[in-house]
């Protein structure tokens, strides 16, 4: 019996005429039997396109942030003018003191304190004897140089938590913290030899005022224009029995 195995005569066998797989990686064949050279991208070109496109991109970034730190800064000037001039319109510009506007808001907020934590505070009321004498005499430059000196004055005989505001004319306001009774009247007293006490060279002449002070407490139920009233009574009080007193002594 013949092996079935083998090949007949003439026939190629099975495997002849399939083609192997090429191992992996194998360069392929050209037609002309050369090797087939493999595609490489060409990076370099990629890269040098790539760089302009990069630089335009950080100098616009850097560009931008520049603009917004310049705006931020703008910005920070225009609150702090805003600022400015906000403390500005509470401030009595011949004086450099808090105006009537600005020492409103103060008492308004004293209160508030006084009423919540029960401590005391005293208002006084100053108004200038003499002062329609040195305009009228000497004009209201005279009249501005020695309102100057009173409002300098009367800062110097305070500390620095009262507060002193021009209200308005030849009228003063000082509201002090802490203190009370004779410790109170006293200071009003002071107040008014402080003011005596500034003369003021104008030209040839010596200009001297005098002052009436009348004082009130601050109460925990009171309102702003109470304690003004109160303060502004005493002051015309104090100004009737100092122009007595002056009477009182040209008769003697």
């Amino acid at each position: 019996m013949k092996d079935s195995k083998t090949a007949k005569p003439g026939r190629r066998p099975v495997d002849a005429g399939r083609s192997r797989p090429k191992p992996r990686g194998a360069p392929s064949r050209r037609p002309d039997g050369g090797a087939a050279k493999l595609a490489t991208p060409p990076q370099r070109e990629t890269t040098r396109a790539k760089a302009p496109a990069r630089a335009r991109s950080r100098s616009t970034v850097m560009r931008l942030a520049a603009e917004v730190d310049a705006l931020a800064a703008e910005l920070e000037a225009s609150r702090a003018r805003i600022v400015e001039l906000e403390a500005r319109v509470d401030i009595d510009p011949l004086t450099e003191i808090r105006n009537r506007r600005g020492f409103a808001r103060e008492l308004e907020r004293s209160l508030a304190y006084v009423k919540r934590y029960g401590t005391s505070a005293v208002l006084i009321y100053v108004d200038l004897d003499g002062f329609k004498l040195v305009n009228d005499r000497h004009g209201h430059a005279a009249g501005d140089a020695v309102l100057k000196a009173v409002a300098a004055a009367l800062v110097r005989r305070v500390r620095t938590s009262d507060i002193v505001a021009r209200m308005g004319g030849d009228e003063f306001a000082v509201l002090l913290w802490n203190v009370g009774g004779a410790a109170a009247a006293a200071k009003a007293a002071a107040l008014e030899a402080a003011v005596y006490a500034t003369p003021v060279r104008w030209n040839a002449s010596t200009l001297a005022v005098g002052a009436s002070a009348g004082m009130t407490a601050l109460g925990a139920l009171d309102t702003p224009a109470e304690v003004l009233a109160r303060a502004d009574a005493a002051m015309y009080a104090r100004k009737a029995e100092r122009k007595g007193g002056s009477a009182s002594r040209a008769r003697q």
